[in-house]
Parts: C-alpha cells; structure tokens; sequence
C-alpha cells in the first residue's frame, strides 16, 4: 500500500506529547513543528492515527505538491488531480485553508478556486459534481498556499479529534479534549495512583484522564471521519481496527478518581459528559468547594484548573482564589504531586508555594503553564513564590 507523508496538528506546546503518541503507534516521526508532527504512512495508518491519537486535532495525507503563483495556477495545478478517485461525487465537501500569497487578499478565495477546480473535475469525468460548503461532515480538502509552495491534503479527520462526541454540555470557556490530554500526559498519571480535579467544571480533564487509565481509544467514541467519505475506504478494515481497540478495554485501574465543583450544574454536566463517554461509574463526582474536596490515601496527582481572568475580567477576586489554592495545596495535599493549569503567571504568583517545573501549552491564543509542585509535608509558602 502507498506511503504518503501525513501531518498531524495540535495545539501548540503539545508537539512533545504527539510526537510520543506517534512513535507509541510504530510510526516514524519525520519532524516536529511549532503545532505539529509529521510521520508518512498509508491510509490504514491515517485510520489508525485517528482512532487512537489523544492529543492529535488533525490528521492530513499529503495528496500533491505544487507550484501556484495565482489562483489561476491552483485551479490549473488542482484540477490535475484525479479527484474523481478520491471523493465520490454524491457526497458532500469541504475545502479548508491557509494561505499565505501575495495575490490572495482573502483565504475565501483560495478555498473558492480550489473547490471550483475539484468540481469541475468532477463533472467533467462522471458528469455529476458532489455538494459543497462549510461542514467537515462529509469529504474533506485542505489546502496549504505559502508563498508559491501549494500543498494538498486529505483530512481524514473531518471534524476536528477534539470533538471527541462525549461533550454534550461544555459550559464556559472549556478545555478542549485534546488539550486536556495533553495536560494530563505532562503529568505521568497513567492509572496507577489517584486522580484527584477540583474545579472540574464540565469534567473534560477527568473524562480524559479516564479514557487514558483504561486505554480506551478516543476515536471509539465518534461515529464520523472524513476518511469515511473518501473513495476506497476499507470498512472491514476499520472494523477490525475497532475490534482491536475494543479488546484493548480495561476494565478498571488501581487508583480513584475524583472530581468536584461548587456549581451543582457543573457536576450535573460532567456526569452527563461521562455517561455519554461511557466512563461515568469510574469518576466520583461530588458538588463542593475546591478545598473540601476529599483526597483518597495513597497519594496521585491533584490537578486544578481555575479562571485566569483573560475572558472573564475578575483579576482580583481570582487573586483570593489562587492565594487559596496555595493554603489547599500545602495544608490538605501532603503527598501528592499538585499541578496548576492557568493562563495568568501573576495570578500564579499568589499561589505562594515554589513550582517544580513550568510546562508550556497553550488554550487556543492564551499562552498557559502547567504549574507542577511537590506536596510534601511542611512545602513551604512564600509570598508570591512564582517571581
């Protein structure tokens, strides 16, 4: 079967945790980017990376590559393509984009052109032309225009891997699922010791965290991929790679893990986000402040994710909330390994305790840290200790 290259995008700061995924799944890692890995392998391997690639947000198979100096040169360049291979003409497309040349004022147009020439082709050799627009539901194009470099790829994911189907009440500003991933991956818990997320807003970190502790495949999960509506696509295969996913299923983990929120709603939307997850007996949820919330014996990792204020506008009552954060770290968490995920370093600071390591990530344009502190007996709180 044909080898092509394949990138696979993220989030930024997430490249290191993808790039271990990748490796993790016997495929080759070709280079990393600022957002992204890239490996080469088939379409069974595209189907692969989909179905159990965490942290991963699209997984693109190089098709062609171009010169194009104008728009007139990508339709010319596009329409070489045999696109009546690839994408049926009773299904449904969409063309994505990021353009980057002197002649394009607006990526619209770009997206434009390219989808005029695949039609065109289209109609031209089956005499039917497929439906178009903006949904990824259906057959996916995406078109990487930088200067007079054109790059085209097959989107086998389609939506987006962060939309991994279990979110059914996301609340405000969420984290994405990908990014939770990623989170948790920074911190080593793998199942073996507790999991404990105060905050837990719409459960995603700890919906993640129990999909990763059972090796339950994230793309078992969703129904739709793009690669599901490109022609050639093996089914049987697919469900094979199903089959094997399934049996990889634990059916528990060692540790216990916990979550709370003050907001009675919060919770309720996370045992509903469970449920639809299929995960919700291995999460004790319980409505309460942050610092109530009950730590099992044994030790793990203790996570927070609170609000940092860049969309919310409450920087100083969030300065008491973080100063408490720190008073809940060093007087309840003994033992633990404490982690803070914020996008706002000042209100960090008020946190009082010394971090162990500072890991980068980033929440769509928000540059955050992954604070990591050790909870021992005694940790010793100083006035804002992050300076």
């Amino acid at each position: 079967m044909k080898k092509s290259r394949i990138v696979i995008t993220c989030a930024k700061g997430v490249p290191p945790f993808l790039k271990e995924e990748v490796l993790s799944l016997g495929l080759p890692v070709l280079s990393e980017t600022v957002a992204g890995v890239e490996t080469e392998g088939t379409e069974e391997d595209a189907m692969r990376l989909n179905l159990f690639l965490r942290t991963g947000q699209r997984v693109l198979l190089l098709l062609r590559e171009m010169e194009a100096l104008n728009a007139d040169d990508l339709y010319r360049g596009i329409s070489r393509i045999a696109w009546e291979d690839y994408v049926p003409p009773e299904d449904y497309l969409c063309v994505t984009s990021a353009v980057d040349n002197p002649t394009i004022r607006d990526s619209r147009f770009a997206n434009l052109k390219c989808k005029d020439a695949i039609v065109d082709r289209i109609m031209r050799k089956v005499g039917r032309r497929p439906d178009s627009g903006p949904e990824r539901t259906g057959a996916v194009v995406d078109l990487y225009w930088k200067g007079d470099l054109c790059l085209v790829y097959l989107d086998t994911s389609g939506e987006p891997l962060y939309r991994r189907g279990y979110r059914r009440i996301p609340l405000h500003a969420p984290m994405q699922e990908t990014l939770a991933a990623a989170v948790i991956q920074a911190t080593g818990w793998k199942g073996e010791g507790n999991f404990v997320n105060p905050m837990c807003g719409s459960g995603t970190v700890a919906v993640e965290a129990v999909l990763m502790a059972l090796d339950m495949a994230p793309g078992l999960l969703r129904k739709n991929f793009g690669f599901m509506h490109l022609k050639g696509f093996n089914r049987s295969s697919w469900k094979k790679m199903q089959e094997e996913a399934r049996a990889r299923v634990k059916k528990s983990f060692p540790g216990k893990l916990v979550a709370t929120d003050i907001d009675p709603g919060a919770i309720r939307a996370s045992r509903q986000n469970a449920a639809a997850a299929g995960i919700a007996p291995h999460i004790e949820f319980s409505v309460g402040d942050y610092s109530e919330t009950p730590l099992p014996e044994g030790g793990g990792v203790v996570i927070l994710n609170p609000e940092y204020g860049e969309r919310m506008g409450r920087i100083e009552e969030l300065k008491e909330v973080y100063r408490g954060i720190g008073d809940f770290f060093k007087k309840k968490c003994q033992g633990y390994t404490g982690y803070l995920f914020t996008g706002n370093l000042d209100l960090a600071k008020k946190v009082g305790l010394k971090s162990r390591r500072r890991i980068p990530f980033f929440s769509g344009n928000i540059e955050c840290r992954l604070l990591e502190y050790n909870l021992y007996e005694g940790s010793r709180r100083t006035p804002d200790a992050e300076k």
